[in-house]
């Protein structure tokens, strides 16, 4: 029989080794999970923050976590980014196809920021007397696009889900009657978004009757381009510098525009 020394010596050896293992395997673990947090802490470019949110990388820097808004809002439309998923962590998000903003008047999600990651600013005008109060309706939270190749208004079927639906029905969605070319008898009804007014609730996405949501809410930043300073739409004092300011030259974008227009213009092959 081995004596009681050697048994625990083994003992601590054996208690040593399994420490070691433990504490190595916490580690990975470790090192997985905060590589994640990391990694959801950068900015998630197609997420939709509720009314109010300030500009993405200012909102990532002044929220908090603490989940005031998503307990806030009456309607269990905010949730917040978990390990894992393609949203920041913490944050606050919406998905507008499954559960859309209700555009509350009163705007509980934003009253309730204590940081100011959701300005009370953003969503509030100012009456004739000064003074500021709440309007919902001057949120932008994305903005709808709607995809014509689907969207089944366009191929002459009737149907007005989007439009009706909408908060500010005839200003953020409008329908344009369009001659139907492919019959020669109907007349295509279709929804046009825009962009000054579209608050990008997605209630137009949620209520959407294809399979695949043929109307859809992105971000602003990614749902809108910009011109060049040399297109103007309209026309007012600033306008002027602006145009001062343009540089002197057009920068080539691509090969063709190298090219005289004559030349390429008379080419069959390059129409």
């Amino acid at each position: 029989m081995k004596k009681d020394s050697e048994n625990k010596g083994e003992l601590n050896r054996r208690d040593f080794f399994l420490r070691a293992a433990q504490g190595a395997g916490i580690a990975v673990v470790g090192g997985v999970l905060w590589s994640g947090y990391v990694s959801s802490g950068k900015a998630a470019p197609l997420v939709l923050r509720p009314p109010g949110a300030v500009e993405e990388q200012s909102f990532l820097a002044q929220c908090i976590k603490c989940g005031l808004c998503v307990e806030a809002c009456p309607f269990g439309v905010l949730e917040l980014g978990k390990a894992g998923e393609p949203y920041p962590i913490g944050t606050p998000y919406f998905i507008a196809r499954e559960n859309p903003c209700r555009m509350c008047r009163d705007v509980p999600c934003v009253t309730v920021c204590p940081t100011g990651a959701l300005d009370t600013a953003l969503v509030s005008e100012k009456e004739a007397s000064g003074r500021e109060v709440l309007n919902v309706n001057r949120a932008k939270m994305g903005l709808a696009i709607v995809d014509r190749e689907t969207c089944i208004a366009y191929w002459g079927i009737q149907c007005d889900a989007c439009y009706r639906v909408c908060p500010l029905i005839d200003k953020a969605v409008t329908v344009d009657y369009i001659r139907n070319e492919r019959t020669g008898k109907h007349t295509i009804a279709a929804p046009v978004i825009h962009s000054d007014a579209c608050t990008g609730c997605g209630l137009c996405e949620h209520a959407c009757v294809t399979k695949k949501a043929s109307i859809f809410v992105l971000p602003r930043s990614i749902a809108m381009g910009a011109s060049d300073v040399r297109y103007i739409k309209g026309w007012d004092r600033r306008d002027e510098s602006r145009l001062r300011e343009a540089p002197a030259e057009t920068v080539t974008e691509t090969p063709r525009s190298e090219q005289d227009p004559l030349d390429y213009l008379n080419r069959e092959g390059d129409r």
